[in-house]
């Protein structure tokens, strides 16, 4: 079980998780109207992240306010990690203790785009959301959208608020499709410059001025 000062930082606003935001606070309020378990809660915010929120795995990713919460919730699109932190922010808008984890996926199906950004079929920066509850912390990642996985196959991650929601390895179809490589650490807060660290030695030119401005 987490200390209660160690929870405290899973609970509070942060620059990007924010929490406090009144749009954030809003629709946290909305999805959860007549819901009193946390569990429930959490269902109903990672459902609406996975889905009202857009996957677009090429978004930009230097600035605070590509991951801000409240600004992806008003752009209507993210990837990984944005997605995550919209999640996180509305589960801590309601005293769902919330962060971030990390990790290094390997894409086994390569967008042709994708090429042209990454020298790399390994992708060292995917988030997702960790939620604390049932007093323990569950791996929750709301990336692709229902209808992006209908148009490609991919098998939707589910969230019940028991086990780890996690990217398949296979599409529906049975092709290969993502494998985990190694999990880094965990954050109360989008770890924007260690980002930056992981991608930039394996992103081209073009992905360095798609992704980070440079």
């Amino acid at each position: 079980m987490v200390s209660t000062d160690k929870m405290y930082r899973y609970l509070v606003p942060t620059a990007m998780i924010d929490s406090d935001h009144p749009d954030i606070i809003k629709k946290a309020e909305e999805l959860t109207t007549g819901l009193t378990d946390d569990i429930d809660k959490s269902m109903r915010f990672f459902y609406f992240a996975r889905d009202v929120i857009q996957y677009n795995l090429y978004e930009p990713r230097s600035r605070p306010e590509h991951f801000r919460a409240s600004s992806t919730l008003a752009r209507g699109k993210g990837y990984c990690v944005s997605k995550a932190v919209v999640l996180a922010a509305l589960c801590r808008a309601v005293g769902i203790p919330a962060r971030l984890g990390f990790a290094t996926i390997r894409l086994h199906i390569v967008p042709v785009k994708l090429t042209e950004i990454f020298r790399t079929h390994d992708l060292p920066d995917h988030g997702f959301a960790e939620l604390l509850l049932g007093g323990k912390w569950i791996k929750a990642t709301p990336s692709f959208d229902i209808e992006m996985c209908r148009q490609y196959s991919f098998i939707p991650i589910e969230f019940d608020g028991k086990k780890d929601a996690k990217y398949h390895p296979y599409t529906m179809d049975g092709r290969q499709h993502i494998e985990y490589i190694s999990f880094k650490d965990h954050y109360d807060d989008v770890p924007i410059e260690r980002i930056a660290e992981w991608i930039e030695p394996f992103l081209t030119s073009e992905g360095k001025r798609l992704l980070l401005s440079i």
